[in-house]
């Protein structure tokens, strides 16, 4: 059973990454474009009604999405009937939380810093029920490993923004143009994944089931709500307390940094909750692919991380242009930190709904928000700034949580984690002294694209140097060869 379900993982690993590697193509070329025809306050104006349908879409969801990836059902009917329940349910919520948008729009809109854009938000708002009518099915893909079938969706959604959000805004030049972007690339996910879904919805529902399902899931549904608290909750801040400039600055920023680690995280972070379900009830087996997932993932995305945070000069000029100056230091800082959290921090975090313990994450989630509000309130005061280096290093404490609680429920030491990449955060220290001398010669950005390929062969000649990491590079290329 571990042998077919390690193999499962490596081939939706694969085709995971094969539909990032595609997006990494074209997605380039759409945020060049973008970062030149449009302003800071454009990105900046998105990024608040964003935290708003990111809000509603929790409750639209529910938690319904893990409960069809982790729950083990009785039989393939009880499955059908529970999926069914959740997607009408999906439905129907986001239907609701969409009008109550409508009737508050302007005060919601003045609520989060941009007065008069009420309209704009409603308009946003139809990707509510667009997006609640893919989720499910979503989920379904997820739960058996079928990402061979998301690429496919992903290969869509990847090329929208190319064929729509481009043209548009050259012809609008507003926010407007990434509002009606955002609402095709839903629509194509919505039409892709029906025409694919081997499961189709059928007027089904049962309230005793959709009973049982909230009671599963509310606990997921806290954890979401406090995610997103984490996510939005110096939005909130710099949009009522500085300006949309500033606030498309830091947004932009952790695209940026997202465009070179979401090839990594994309392809392996969304297997490893559905593996671990499947293995939840043996903890030794469980704590040997949590590290060797988080081998692999800290062995491709590390040195991203410390490349970013060597080369943002050179990033920033590239994919953003002369606006976006200001943006350097905070994308070389946070590729540096996202990357930290994501290999200890976002590993672990899959641990508890896997078990069927998700109140551990809202747990973890309150102990983070403890410290994150008052930080990025006092460090607000001080100026921009202060306060994306603050939100940046506080990301530390949410990886200490996470790897003590790790510890205490499956007795995945800290130090197992930290010995199981520490040849690798040795590569990229070597890499980033490279990096520092090569620029010290000279930073024009054509030769800086020939001092990032020598840095990326000073990594993986070090890591080749050492004979354990070699036979693991060495393994990985034959799997993913071969599958």
């Amino acid at each position: 059973m571990a042998s077919e379900l390690n193999g499962k993982v490596v081939s939706a690993a694969k085709w995971s990454a094969l539909a990032e590697g595609i997006s990494k193509l074209v997605g380039p070329i759409t945020s060049m474009v973008l970062a030149r025809v449009l302003t800071p306050e454009a990105f900046g104006v998105v990024t608040t009604l964003t935290m708003i349908i990111a809000f509603v879409e929790i409750f639209t969801d529910a938690g319904f999405q893990r409960y069809i990836i982790q729950h083990e059902f009785k039989d393939s009917v009880e499955q059908d009937e529970s999926t069914n329940v959740a997607f009408w349910s999906n439905i129907a919520m986001s239907f609701l939380f969409w009008g109550g948008i409508a009737l508050f729009a302007d005060s919601l809109a003045v609520l989060v810093g941009n007065p008069g854009l009420g309209n704009v938000l409603i308009v946003a708002g139809i990707s509510i029920p667009i997006q609640a009518f893919s989720s499910i099915q979503m989920a379904v893909f997820r739960r058996l490993l079928d990402f061979k079938s998301l690429f496919f969706r992903r290969l869509v959604s990847t090329l929208i923004p190319l064929f729509v959000t481009v043209p548009l805004a050259l012809w609008l030049r507003s926010y407007w143009a990434l509002v009606f972007g955002t609402i095709a690339v839903n629509l194509s996910n919505a039409i892709v994944l029906t025409l694919q879904s081997p499961w189709k919805p059928r007027f089904y529902f049962n309230f005793r089931q959709l009973k049982d399902m909230m009671s599963f899931s509310v606990w997921s549904l806290l954890d979401a709500i406090l995610i997103w608290a984490t996510n939005y909750v110096e939005i909130f801040f710099i949009s009522s307390m500085l300006s949309a400039y500033y606030l498309g600055i830091y947004k932009t920023s952790m695209t940026t940094v997202s465009q070179f680690t979401s090839i990594i995280t994309a392809t392996v972070l969304p297997l490893i909750m559905p593996t671990l379900s499947r293995i939840q009830n043996d903890y030794s087996a469980m704590r040997q692919m949590l590290l060797a997932m988080q081998k692999y993932l800290g062995m491709m995305l590390l040195p991203i991380g410390f490349g970013i945070f060597m080369f943002s000069q050179l990033i920033t000029d590239i994919l953003l242009g002369s606006q976006w100056q200001e943006a350097v230091p905070y994308i070389g800082i946070w590729g540096l930190m996202e990357v930290v959290t994501v290999v200890f921090s976002r590993v672990c975090s899959n641990i508890f709904p896997a078990i069927g313990r998700p109140k551990i994450s809202v747990i973890v989630q309150i102990l983070h928000l403890v410290v994150l509000v008052p930080a990025v309130y006092i460090s607000i005061g001080y100026g921009f700034h202060a306060l994306f280096y603050t939100r940046a290093f506080v990301r530390f404490e949410l990886v200490i949580i996470y790897m003590l609680f790790a510890y205490y429920f499956i007795r995945l030491s800290p130090w197992s984690m930290l010995k199981n990449l520490f040849p690798e955060f040795v590569a990229c220290f070597v890499m980033s002294i490279t990096a520092y001398f090569l620029l010290s010669l000279s930073s024009n950005s054509i030769v800086s694209i020939c001092w990032c390929a020598v840095c990326a062969c000073v990594y993986l000649g070090v890591l080749y140097l050492m004979p354990n990491e070699r036979k693991l590079m060495l393994e990985l290329k034959k799997k993913l060869i071969n599958r």
